[in-house]
């Protein structure tokens, strides 16, 4: 259940939009926290804060921050701008946001008839850490697109969480980011997937959309207990609206879990079991043993999926120029070169749809 803690800031580490850092003073010493603003106010030096501390006493290695829930001396001001979409829903920190999807919204009219994305590829992935890689591949081929991240709600439900996104946006290497479902924080907010990507492609104007989970992911070691069986749910919502699904496999060679060495069970499972739709799923040309490994694993997927094999020259060259750090599950660009290849040839193959 949940650990709580109160504290007084101590200092102020950085902040990017959304999002602040702080060392708060505790009983048991000093911690890492970390503030919502639009949810709670801005914290400053000498407030106390009431603090959510039970995944930093888990040692959660995404999300290891206690978290500020509240500034009790000092409470943000009533929000007075529209909107009527509540997400996170019958929590203490439920947030009403204006959906792009509700009437009286400006892009009400654009989306309420809409029914396709126009053929736009859309390339699914299964963790966050897959989408700068993803982009890296995308514009080292097709530099000037447009490309907009469709936040799925199985990680982190604020899109503010994440650092990568906020440098992705500030660079333009993002058009936008679209939050579905209960994740918030979004450019544009939308009720569900489908509507996330109508919105991305009609509203932000995406050539590309890349669909992930929030920072964070959740499995238990079981064949279906793991978040990323979304990624199945995401090639069925992007064909259904006449999209191109483009599956991006998670590959590692440095994971020391069996489950996931070589073609992780969550994609066999995701893509394999609950992607009902065809999609391309892309199959990284790796050398060597390991290679010949994730290419017979993914033969399997063959049964109801287009495989497409995709050259990799070139793609660690435009991995090491990625605008923000490159990490999965601990591990750098160096460390787990085929999950970072891998989903740059998923953005490679889909730039290859756009010509």
């Amino acid at each position: 259940m949940i650990r709580w803690r109160k504290g007084e800031v101590v200092r102020v580490r950085r902040e990017w939009p959304g999002a602040v850092e702080l060392d708060v003073a505790v009983a048991e010493g000093e911690c890492r926290a970390l503030a919502y603003p639009p949810l709670v106010g801005r914290p400053e030096v000498g407030d106390t804060v009431l603090l959510n501390t039970t995944a930093l006493a888990m040692g959660l290695g995404t999300g290891g921050y206690a978290m500020v829930v509240a500034v009790p001396d000092r409470l943000p001001q009533d929000p007075s701008g529209p909107g009527h979409l509540v997400k996170a829903r019958y929590t203490p920190l439920q947030a009403t946001v204006l959906g792009a999807d509700e009437q009286g919204a400006p892009h009400h009219e654009a989306l309420r008839e809409a029914d396709s994305v126009d053929g736009m590829p859309v390339v699914v992935a299964d963790l966050h850490s897959a989408l700068p890689a993803i982009l890296c591949g995308l514009y080292a081929d097709s530099p000037g697109i447009r490309v907009a991240y469709v936040m799925q709600d199985g990680g982190a439900l604020p899109a503010w969480f994440s650092m990568s996104c906020a440098t992705l946006r500030e660079r333009d290497w993002l058009c936008g980011v679209v939050t579905t479902g209960q994740s918030f924080g979004g450019d544009v907010e939308a009720v569900t997937l489908h509507t996330g990507l109508l919105a991305a492609r009609h509203v932000l104007g995406a050539d590309v959309a890349v669909v992930a989970q929030g920072p964070g992911n959740l499995g238990t070691g079981t064949r279906w207990g793991f978040s990323g069986v979304a990624a199945g749910e995401a090639v069925n919502a992007a064909a259904v609206l006449a999209g191109r699904p483009v599956a991006a496999l998670r590959v590692s060679e440095g994971d020391r879990r069996e489950r996931h060495v070589g073609v992780s069970h969550h994609s066999l499972t995701a893509y394999g079991r609950v992607a009902l739709a065809p999609a391309q799923v892309v199959v990284p040309d790796l050398p060597g043993a390991f290679g010949a490994t994730v290419r017979e694993q993914a033969a399997a997927l063959a049964t109801r999926h287009e495989i497409v094999t995709v050259p990799v020259d070139g793609l660690h060259e435009a991995l090491k120029a990625s605008p923000v750090r490159l990490s999965t599950m601990g591990r750098g660009l160096e460390e787990d070169l085929a999950y970072f290849v891998t989903s740059a040839a998923a953005g490679r193959h889909a730039a290859s749809l756009l010509s």
